[in-house]
């Protein structure tokens, strides 16, 4: 006998690979700024592993311009403009900044959509001689091209030289170990981030060295109207750490301050109440003046628009520069 079998046989449809969808993450250059995106990076596949997420590094003039004081050539902006520039042409999909590099004022079309929490936001010491600020010897030369820093310093230790002093993180601990300065100054945040924190000699207390607007805290930005980007990122967000900074740039907003004019703040959160102080001098460290405020949480941006009122009273017309 013979048999016949018949098969039947039904097409599948293969469909393409199933891609996933793509983001890029606009950034800037520096090996600080790589290992906060590559951080941002991390924290947004493990909420959403289907992300396919490229770094796209972006070139900013405040890079690119490294042999003048950033009061010359135009302030915090040189580090975000051409960032926004790329977000608002569609050419990355959301941005990582240092948010103290943040105007006070952002690109319009563009929002901060979450600020991650915060890192130490003190200030590294590092110096080639022991004793921190107090055991420098006499004439002894500080780097630095903060000019919060440079005032503060000048006015604890006026009989030293404060000198700019610009570039990355390695190139400026590779100048105090190579004795081009005594010793400067450096976001811990920063040094913590790089796996350097072990080059600091010493962690200054915010008493002594009051922090910049928004130091040690990362913001991601993305367009206004990116719906979809807002509720990605509102996932990562940290209440206190946006609170605090919204604080503490809501301060710098009324004092209207420039890169002229020193000015530092730190505001900390513990439970419901939020404490910001500030600080203003002149760069020659003659004149200083602070204050400290609290109020609840959510009105973070009342507390910083208060502490700055007070610091106006205090310094008087003229003395920030900017200021209204």
């Amino acid at each position: 006998y013979m048999v016949a079998i018949f098969v039947l046989w039904n097409p599948i449809d293969r469909q393409a690979p199933m891609t996933k969808p793509s983001l890029r993450i606009g950034t800037r250059g520096s090996p600080l700024a790589l290992a906060q995106s590559e951080e941002v990076r991390g924290r947004l596949g493990a909420v959403d592993a289907a992300l396919a997420l490229e770094v796209e590094v972006i070139r900013t003039t405040g890079d690119a311009i490294l042999d003048q004081p950033l009061a010359e050539i135009g302030g915090k902006g040189l580090f975000t403009k051409e960032i926004d520039t790329a977000l608002l042409e569609g050419r990355i999909d959301l941005a990582v900044h240092s948010m103290k590099d943040v105007p006070t004022e952002v690109a319009p079309g563009t929002v901060i959509a979450c600020v991650l929490e915060r890192e130490d936001p003190r200030d590294a010491w590092i110096s080639r001689h022991d004793g921190g600020l107090d055991g420098l010897p006499a004439g002894a030369v500080v780097g630095t091209a903060s000019l919060r820093r440079g005032a503060q310093v000048l006015h604890r230790r006026p009989d030293v030289t404060v000198v700019p002093l610009r570039g990355n993180v390695g190139t400026r601990l590779d100048k105090v170990g190579r004795g081009e300065v005594d010793a400067t100054l450096l976001a811990l945040a920063g040094l913590k981030r790089l796996g350097r924190a072990e080059a600091a000699s010493a962690v200054l207390a915010t008493e002594d060295m009051l922090p910049a607007v928004a130091q040690g805290a990362i913001g991601i930005a993305c367009r206004a109207d990116d719906e979809a980007m807002l509720v990605r990122l509102a996932r990562l967000d940290h209440g206190p750490s946006h609170s605090a900074v919204a604080a503490e740039r809501a301060m710098l907003a009324r004092l209207e301050g420039s890169c002229r004019t020193p000015i530092a703040a730190l505001a900390e959160v513990d439970g419901d109440t939020l404490t910001l102080r500030g600080l203003v001098a002149t760069p020659d460290g003659t004149a200083l003046h602070e204050t400290a405020a609290s109020a609840a949480v959510a009105d973070a941006v009342a507390l910083g628009t208060r502490v700055a009122e007070t610091l106006l009273g205090k310094a008087g017309p003229g003395f920030v520069i900017g200021a209204g």
